[in-house]
C-alpha cells in the first residue's frame, strides 16, 4: 500500500493532542496528548467517566475548536492551519454530527430538516428530497417525514437527526451519547438503527457513549481517563 492510499484508509488520525484552558493564574489540561486513529469503515466507542474530556475530544475531531498542541488529519487531509471557511467546508465534506439533544428546526417538517444541510452543499432540491426520504424510510419514518418535530417522539427525533447528519454522505460520523436522553428500550432501539444505518452507509464513526452495553457493540473501545487514552480494546 502506497502512503497516500494508507492516508485514505484512514478517517481520523489525531497525533499528541493537547488542549488547555485558561484557569485563574494557570491552566487546565482537559487533554493531554492524545493519540489516536480510526480507519475508515470502523466504529468506535469512546467511553469514560464525566470530565474525562470526551465532548471535548469529539469538538477537536469535528473542527469546532482546535488543538492547544497536537495533529488533526480528517481522511487524510490536514486540519491544522486552516482558517475558519476552509474548517467549515472540510466538515461540510467529510463529518456528520449527532448529538444528545436533537437540535431539529422546529418550524420544519423532518424531511425539511434532512433536506436543508444538502442544498446548502449545493445538492439541488429534488435530489435531496430523494436522499432525505430514502434515509428517513430506512429509519421507519416514511409515515411521519411531513411532521414537525414536535409532532414526534423523542426517538423519533433523534432518528432525524441521525439522518440530518448522514445526509450529505460524511465519511466520518461524531456522536456524542446520542441516545442519552432516551428511555432505556428507545434507546436501544434508535441506537441499533444508528449501526446499522452507519454500517449501510460504508461510514466510520466515534460515539461517546455510558453504557457499556452500547460500547460493546461496536468494534473498538477507547476509554479516556483524566485527558488521555488509556485502553484500547476490542468491544
Amino acid at each position: 500500500m502506497s502512503e497516500g492510499q494508507a492516508m485514505n484508509a484512514i478517517a481520523l488520525d489525531l497525533g499528541g493532542v493537547w488542549r488547555r484552558f485558561p484557569q485563574g493564574a494557570g491552566t487546565l489540561d482537559v487533554l493531554r496528548g492524545v493519540n489516536l486513529t480510526i480507519a475508515r469503515g470502523e466504529i468506535v466507542a469512546l467511553v469514560g467517566p464525566s470530565g474525562a474530556g470526551k465532548s471535548t475530544l469529539l469538538h477537536i475531531a469535528g473542527l469546532l475548536e482546535p488543538p492547544t498542541e497536537g495533529r488533526v488529519m480528517i481522511g487524510g487531509q490536514q486540519a491544522n492551519g486552516l482558517d475558519d471557511a476552509q474548517r467549515t467546508l472540510l466538515r461540510r465534506a467529510h463529518l456528520g454530527f449527532v448529538y444528545q439533544y436533537h437540535h431539529l428546526l422546529p418550524e420544519f417538517s423532518a424531511v425539511e430538516n434532512v433536506i436543508l444541510p444538502q442544498m446548502i452543499a449545493g445538492v439541488s432540491r429534488g435530489a435531496a428530497r430523494k436522499r432525505a426520504v430514502s434515509l428517513l424510510e430506512s429509519m421507519g419514518l416514511a409515515a411521519r417525514i411531513d411532521h414537525r418535530p414536535g409532532q414526534l417522539s423523542g426517538g423519533e427525533q433523534q432518528r432525524v437527526a441521525i439522518c440530518r447528519a448522514l445526509a450529505n454522505k460524511p465519511a466520518l460520523l461524531l456522536a456524542d451519547e446520542p441516545t442519552g436522553n432516551l428511555d432505556p428500550n428507545t434507546s436501544e432501539t434508535v441506537f441499533a438503527e444508528l449501526l446499522r444505518l452507519v454500517r449501510d452507509e460504508g461510514l466510520s464513526a466515534l460515539i461517546a457513549t455510558h453504557n457499556p452495553e452500547l460500547a460493546r457493540r461496536m468494534d473498538r473501545m477507547v476509554t479516556l481517563r483524566d485527558g488521555l487514552v488509556c485502553e484500547v480494546s476490542p468491544a
